[in-house]
């Protein structure tokens, strides 16, 4: 602060060498530096409380002193913006708005102290020091701690951020707040140097990010950046371009458009955007500075550029309207702050007229008119003589409802709406200090502002805690750098019906979104680009390398441009789950090898499983009819049904192995397999114990049948089953089998199989299995000998025999099978020895049932000469 105001002191100095005034140099000089001694045209009204503001109402000024040697002339502005005067009307407007509803600030008015920075940083200044100096011709005063302020507590402006620099260092001494309604440099965030600077405007900051997510969305790696020489667009240029190269993306170009409009050096910077190669390229400039930039882009010839733009021209009435830029501009994409429709405000602005009772009071009128009509009104107003040779007098009749321009087209406020926002956010400010309840203030001792002299670095603090739902149900408030929260609409400059260029919103930026969300939503389908095509622009410096070829990075190039250079890939050279093509060209993704219903393997081994199926309901058919027959009663039918059933059951847990392995499918193939075998086994045991029980029976006091009657066989059964139950369950839980990759380096193909997971829960499964059938066997071993004519321990000693066989040359088989042919390994296991059952069992007992029905009699069962048959 010490340094910022021995900085103003030696600037007043200076003004006073310039600007001798010795009026008042009797009156309070520590406070008369700061005024002027040529006070600028001004718009003013009174009120109990006065707001400031800068407008840019001219785009340049010229001054022509280069040897300080004289006293400089008068600023001489050029070329009046209508746009700036409707954002200076749109203030007046506000204010004149709240005055009539006298809702905020009763029984207080609120008038207003306007200036015409023209569009410079020293007219700026000048405007600013007139804000602080002078006040009715009278000096400004002191407070109480010997700062100097005038009656002026705050105020609102400038458009421009290099405008805005210079004022806000000026007022930051002063502790005077200023609401910049369009200055965006994201330098003025910086509350150490601009410790009174807020805005309603979005720091470029923002702006930039949304920027780089258009960017990035559309894969351009090849973009070319025009700035203007100020802070806006160098500072805004330079934050884009090193965040952008951070994500790979090369600058082609990076050129800045000179304030003096040098035809040779903007003809310099299109020459260099036709070298580059470049078809995106961002103008990130103000639109005067845009402007000079399109006019030699047009007078040159230069097309098929897709520009972007910056906030500051991409609604910009003085490209969009004139139809010599339809051709080189169509397509246009850029980001926008949010609008809105303030009802009232058209026919505010069409109210002006200079026969108006208002009209003398108002030093810009007059100009105004003139433009607009391109008349003459001759007079003085304001001391500033108003004569333009070389054009008719106006009447003061014409209506400005007959004229269309930028000035009454009120279908794209933005600009407009901030400014509208920073008179609302200024009001309420006032309004909250004037509500403050004496004891409970936010000061030292609790103490409330002055209401009677309102006091700048007071309202300063009020307008930093703004934070109320405007009635656009926009909330309004300030963040701890003095900015408003940033969204952005994406705008596309389309031609209409008409032939005129119309802005469509074609997407949304929030950058109040946390990081990791979807901060921009594009409607991709509803652009329009340069050419009027609907395809997204291609704007790359290499655009990449075919099969076979590498990317060798050019000398002193950026690393988006290279040469493809051809080479050769060998297979080790290849990531695992890829192989060399043919050409060794290339690393291709491998085929993934699994037993599937459409490979020849898979099919055979289905149809077999299928008939093994079909063979095994036959049989239950043929005992179902035949169910009364002494063969089928002679070998518990109870029995023999459950043991079918558990057949059906092997026969297709063999379908679940000839899929495509996943999580899912590799539980149940093994914890099927495991339980219907152990249910088959179990209805085996059961049909052994029967056999020998039902031999030792016949002995003379035996009682041991009713030991194992029907009731205890299904307890028996269903004991076993449950032990495999269990085992499964405790496998599945603890390491369940899951899909497993196998990626050989030299095999040209990815082996999907199941992984058993717990190797000890597989091998409990199959050991219990085969537990089982050895105790099965043994006990059929044991019985062969018995003497009835139709023994079916015969059958089913011979029948386990099979199926001990088939799994114990199963295991070594199945350990080095390669890749697939390990699952159909263990799918034949499962189909051999589930024929092997059905055949030992069943197949006797079907020839006597059908073949030789003479023998299907209890009579010939019962004989105890063995039968010739067996």
């Amino acid at each position: 602060i010490l340094f910022l105001r021995a900085r103003f002191l030696l600037l007043s100095v200076l003004w006073i060498g310039f600007f001798p005034n010795n009026s008042h140099q009797d009156q309070n000089p520590q406070c008369q530096i700061i005024s002027s001694a040529l006070p600028l045209p001004v718009l003013q009204r009174n009120g109990d409380i006065i707001l400031g503001g800068l407008f840019s109402l001219h785009d340049a000024v010229s001054v022509h002193n280069p040897s300080f040697t004289s006293q400089p002339p008068p600023a001489k502005c050029t070329r009046f913006n209508f746009r700036t005067f409707r954002w200076m009307q749109t203030m007046i407007f506000a204010i004149e708005e709240i005055n009539r509803h006298g809702e905020l600030l009763p029984n207080v008015t609120v008038g207003y102290k306007i200036f015409d920075s023209c569009s410079t940083p020293h007219q700026a200044l000048k405007a600013a020091v007139e804000l602080m100096g002078r006040v009715n011709n009278s000096v400004a005063e002191k407070n109480s701690n010997g700062t100097c302020y005038g009656s002026i507590p705050v105020v609102i402006g400038d458009g421009g951020s290099t405008q805005s620099l210079v004022v806000a260092r000026f007022l930051g001494v002063f502790h005077v707040p200023q609401v910049s309604y369009f200055s965006s440099c994201a330098c003025l965030s910086d509350k150490k140097q601009f410790p009174a600077f807020l805005r309603t405007m979005p720091s470029d900051s923002f702006q930039v990010d949304a920027l780089i997510h258009l960017v990035k969305h559309f894969g351009w790696t090849w973009v070319g950046v025009i700035a203007g020489d100020d802070a806006y667009g160098r500072d805004g240029a330079n934050i884009f371009v090193n965040k952008v190269q951070r994500l790979g993306v090369c600058v082609s170009i990076h050129e800045i458009i000179p304030k003096n409009r040098a035809q040779t050096d903007i003809l310099s910077i299109i020459s260099k955007i036709r070298s580059s190669g470049a078809h995106v390229i961002l103008v990130f400039a103000v639109e005067q500075d845009a402007v000079a930039l399109f006019d030699e882009a047009l007078r040159t010839g230069l097309t098929g550029i897709q520009w972007l733009a910056s906030e500051a021209w991409s609604t910009a009435a003085v490209l969009s309207s004139p139809t010599k830029y339809h051709h080189l501009l169509q397509g246009t994409v850029g980001f926008a702050i949010r609008q809105a429709h303030i009802p009232g405000l058209r026919d505010f602005l069409l109210r002006l007229s200079p026969s108006g009772p208002a009209a003398r009071e108002d030093p810009f009128l007059a100009l105004f008119w003139e433009e607009v009509f391109q008349c003459s009104l001759s007079g003085q107003a304001k001391g500033q003589e108003l004569y333009s040779e070389g054009k008719p007098p106006c009447t003061g009749t014409e209506d400005l409802r007959s004229v269309t321009n930028i000035y009454s087209d009120v279908s794209q406020l933005r600009i407009s709406y901030n400014v509208y926002k920073a008179v609302y956010a200024v009001v309420n400010a006032l309004k909250d200090m004037k509500s403050c309840v004496k004891g409970k203030g936010v000061f030292p001792l609790w103490t409330c502002p002055d209401v009677e002299g309102v006091q700048p670095w007071q309202l300063l603090h009020y307008i930093r805690q703004v934070r109320y739902l405007n009635s656009f149900a926009d909330e309004i408030k300030f963040d701890e750098n003095g900015d408003p929260a940033a969204v952005y609409d994406l705008v596309n400059w389309q031609l209409n019906a008409n032939r005129q260029i119309g802005f469509i919103t074609v997407g949304k930026y929030d950058g109040m979104i946390p990081t990791n969300a979807q901060k921009l939503l594009i409607q991709k389908e509803n652009i329009l680009w340069n050419g009027n095509q609907s395809q997204v622009p291609l704007s790359v410096c290499s655009s990449g390398c075919p099969p076979g070829n590498w990317k060798a990075v050019r000398p002193n190039s950026p690393v988006c441009c290279y040469d493809c250079v051809a080479y050769a890939i060998s297979c080790d050279q290849c990531p695992p789950e890829f192989w060399s093509n043919p050409e060794k060209t290339t690393c291709v993704l491998k085929e993934v090898e699994f037993l599937s219903f459409s490979d020849t393997t898979g099919i055979i081994l289905a149809a077999i499983s299928l008939l093994g199926a079909l063979c095994t309901c036959a049989v239950l058919f043929i005992f179902f009819c035949h169910r009364t027959s002494a063969v089928v009663r002679a070998n518990n039918s109870e029995l023999s049904f459950l043991l079918l059933f558990s057949l059906t059951l092997c026969f297709l847990c063999s379908l679940t192995f000839i899929v495509q392995p996943s999580k899912w499918s590799c539980m149940l193939r093994h914890t099927a397999f495991g339980i219907s075998f152990v249910l088959c086994i179990s209805c085996i045991l059961g049909k052994t114990i029967v056999v020998l029980v039902a031999f030792k029976a016949k002995i003379p006091g035996s009682n041991i049948m009713k030991c194992f009657g029907p009731a205890q066989q299904k307890t028996i059964i269903s004991i076993c089953t449950l032990a495999q139950v269990i085992i499964c369950t405790v496998w599945l839980t603890v390491s369940p089998p899951a899909p497993r990759h196998l990626m050989p380096r030299e095999k040209p193909f990815i082996i999907l199989l199941c992984d058993e997971g717990s190797s000890i829960g597989f091998a409990l499964v199959m050991s219990y299995i085969g537990f089982l059938a050895c105790l099965c066997l043994l006990l059929a071993f044991l019985a062969r000998k018995l003497p009835d004519s139709f023994n079916e321990a015969r059958l089913i000693a011979f029948s386990m025999l099979i199926f001990c066989a088939v799994w114990v040359a199963f295991i070594p088989a199945y350990i080095s099978s390669p890749g697939k042919y390990a699952t159909v390994t263990e799918v034949f296991a499962i189909l051999a020895s589930s024929y092997g059952l059905l055949g030992c069992i069943f197949a006797p007992k079907c020839y006597i049932i059908l073949l030789r029905p003479e023998k299907n009699t209890k009579t010939h069962l019962m004989s105890k000469t063995p039968s010739q048959t067996f």
